[in-house]
């Protein structure tokens, strides 16, 4: 009798095919979110290849995915955590704890003696993305680590960063913040293995101590090294803290195994649980029924539970493109000719915008015209982004520089070092840009990587803004993430997402929540366009309603400028036209004409002030910058004790001319080589130590004595001659 045992997985699915005892048939493969589709596929290959018969063969299924599926053809369905147990209980009598980390769920199992056999303690996280395998690759690919990089990366000899643990969504911004200040890739990979190590013991263990042996099960714990590498730290750690004693001989390494068939115990334990069932239980039927699920049924239970699609109707979409394809109001700041752009002794000004994903800069001329724009994908680096930035706009010609200015997560790190004249807010930048080309907004709604930022004008002011940089809900990253996750470029999303005729409807809130929440509409057969459709729908809710708070859209105005990277992303555009004019029925929406360029457009023209002010540029050029050597260095030297925190900061040392040397620091620097620091989470951190902190007093000190402060001393004076006079009346 063949049995087959099947794990439909939130991203993968994994099937086995055994009979009397021996594995026939296996195979591991990404599904897409097409759980039916791959399904079919292997029926079909173990039907081909392996002899599977309807009828006769008997099928089990697991999995996030399983549910729907496993009745089309006759399968019965066993809990995912039963049956990696049934598989273990089997293959490793002797073991005592197992972690399993999934795709998008995590699960710990506690084997104890009890009477004859033993007892099974379960633990199983599956609506949080902190400790998964997502967590893990979401990152990477933000870091631009491919998956054999990644796989490779060691955890053992790295120096380890602060990342949140507990959320996928705080973990990205720890991971950006250390990205923007210089920390190697690897170190921040390794702090991933870290933080889902310490997840997975402090959520899923629940007081608990895990005994040897150990089973480390699933993808992320087959694939990545560097994690293997962390649960052994941890748990000998934790053996050595909690006394607990090794079996004679074993070291800890022995005592943690990860097996070659990690990927497949749940698929395993299916079949050794369907081995002890009835033999009428779980025939197979055949994949008829599936075929006709994937070609018919399921397109009519998702017309029934679905909202249309992006596009309403046939012209609907030209109606659109015709009134947002092409930018207004561009005249504000025109386009020169390529041929036109460089002229002998015409100072440019330049403005940089630092951003979580990607580094942008314009060139502007006195004349606010537009001459040049570039950008860089976020390495990791800031420094060589900024060079790479910079060698852009040498390459193109321009030479004499007027003004340099700089904005977004980058600019206090990279002031002094490159020699910026202004280091503009972001806010101050993207409002200044905004109202350069619609001088007469309500409101602009800057979407970024990372971030959202929603600006209240009066007046031609920011009288209000609402800022959401701690959560990816509304923010472009996340539609990268879910693009990426398909295997579709992001600039084919928005056609992808217009070829949708009909919807699931997502949840409002939580970028992790609705990562839950694809998943449930996955299971219920849902394609990638049209995910990728309601997500572009319910980004306008997370923006206004759950990231900017507010409720009364017609309260704020009427005109409103969409910009950021994001809204170059056109079914994004649809939905924020159809949201706002659904709330605000006269209003009127426009798109910044260079969306993704808003940022550093709002710094260049910061810098045209500087230069019109007639104020010398700092800027320290090409050439020297092109030259800049540095080095980065984190280690115990480094923590900030400032306060409890103690974050764990990077020292980031920049060969320049000039440039003092610490030669009295923890970690000291010669002369001829200047200090930044990055990492911190307050302005203290910034300071080294109790040292620096005394020069900087002393510093201040003479600042008050040679610059005093005239209504304080008139104040004590005044206080003086008062109490004096008093005394004389006495």
């Amino acid at each position: 009798m063949k049995l087959v045992g099947m794990d439909v997985g939130s991203t993968t699915v994994k099937a086995v095919l055994v009979e009397d005892g021996r594995v026939l048939w296996q195979d591991y493969q990404r599904h897409n979110t097409r759980q039916a589709e791959k399904v079919l596929d292997f029926l079909g290959r173990m039907q081909a290849e392996a002899g599977l018969t309807p009828g006769e063969g008997r099928i089990f299924f697991t999995g996030s995915g399983a549910g729907l599926i496993a009745p089309l053809v006759g399968g019965k369905f066993i809990q995912e955590v039963v049956a990696v147990a049934a598989a273990v209980e089997k293959l490793h009598p002797d073991v005592l704890f197992v972690s399993e980390i999934g795709g998008e769920d995590m699960k710990t199992i506690f084997f104890k003696p009890a009477g004859d056999g033993r007892s099974k303690q379960v633990f199983m996280q599956s609506a949080c993305s902190g400790g998964t395998g997502t967590f893990i690759e979401k990152t990477a690919r933000k870091l631009q680590v491919p998956p054999e990089a990644l796989a490779a990366i060691p955890y053992d000899g790295q120096s380890l960063h602060k990342i949140s643990s507990k959320c996928g969504i705080f973990a990205e911004t720890d991971a950006n913040t250390l990205v923007k200040g210089g920390v190697p890739v690897e170190e921040i990979i390794a702090s991933l293995f870290e933080a889902v190590v310490y997840q997975n013991l402090a959520t899923l263990t629940k007081g608990n101590t895990p005994l040897p042996e150990v089973l480390l099960l699933g993808g992320p714990n087959l694939f990545f090294t560097g994690l293997q590498q962390a649960w052994r730290r941890h748990l000998g750690k934790l053996w050595q803290q909690r006394e607990v004693a090794l079996p004679e001989g074993k070291t800890v390494e022995a005592l943690i195994r990860v097996p070659a068939e990690a990927l497949y115990y749940a698929a395993l334990g299916c079949v050794e649980i369907g081995a002890k069932e009835p033999a009428g239980v779980a025939v197979y039927l055949g994949a008829d029924r599936l075929r006709w699920w994937i070609e018919i049924g399921q397109h009519e239970q998702k017309a029934k539970e679905g909202a249309r699609g992006l596009v309403a109707a046939a012209g609907d979409l030209e109606r659109f493109l015709e009134a947002y394809g092409a930018p207004r109001n561009a005249e504000a700041m025109p386009l020169v000719p390529e041929a036109e752009r460089v002229k002998p002794g015409r100072p440019v000004m330049i403005g940089c915008d630092f951003g979580s994903t990607t580094t942008k800069a314009v060139v502007i001329s006195p004349e606010r015209e537009m001459l040049f724009s570039c950008y860089v994908p976020s390495k990791g680096n800031p420094i060589e982004d900024a060079q790479r930035l910079l060698r852009q706009i040498r390459e193109a010609g321009f030479t004499e520089i007027g003004a340099l200015a700089l904005t977004g997560y980058g600019k206090d790190l990279l002031k002094d070092i490159i020699g910026a004249d202004v280091g503009v807010v972001e806010t101050v930048a993207h409002a200044k840009a905004a109202l350069h080309f619609f001088p007469d907004a309500d409101v602009i709604c800057d979407v970024g990587g990372t971030d959202v930022k929603v600006m209240i004008l009066r007046q031609g002011t920011v009288s209000d803004f609402r800022l959401n940089s701690q959560c990816s809900s509304g923010n472009g990253a996340f539609l990268q993430g879910v693009a990426d996750r398909y295997n579709i470029p992001l600039h084919d999303y928005a056609e992808k997402a217009f070829q949708a005729q009909a919807m699931p409807t997502l949840a409002m809130g939580c970028g992790v929540f609705l990562q839950s929440d694809i998943v449930n509409q996955q299971r219920k057969g849902w394609s990638a366009e049209e995910i990728m459709a309601s997500l572009a729908a319910v980004l306008p809710l997370n923006v206004w309603v759950y990231a900017g708070q507010l409720q009364n859209l017609r309260a704020v105005g009427r005109k409103f400028v969409l910009q950021g990277g994001t809204h170059r992303n056109m079914a994004v555009v649809k939905a924020q036209v159809d949201f706002i004019t659904a709330k605000v029925p006269d209003a009127a929406v426009f798109i910044h004409p260079y969306s993704g360029e808003a940022g550093a457009i709002g710094a260049a023209l910061c810098a045209l002030e500087h230069w019109q002010d007639g104020a010398p540029t700092r800027f320290r050029g090409f050439a020297a910058i092109e030259a800049l050597a540095h080095r980065s260095t984190t280690n115990a030297h480094t923590v900030c004790n400032w306060c409890p925190v103690n974050c764990k900061r990077t020292f980031i040392d920049v060969q320049l001319p000039g440039g003092e040397g610490r030669a009295w620091s923890k970690v000291p620097v010669e002369a001829g080589w200047e200090r930044v620091i990055s990492g911190n989470s307050c302005p203290k951190g910034l300071v080294e130590d109790a040292n620096e902190m005394r020069a900087v007093k002393a510093r201040m000190e003479e600042q008050r004595r040679v610059h005093p402060n005239l209504g304080e001393l008139v104040r004590e004076e005044a206080f003086i001659r008062a109490r004096a006079e008093s005394a004389v009346e006495a």
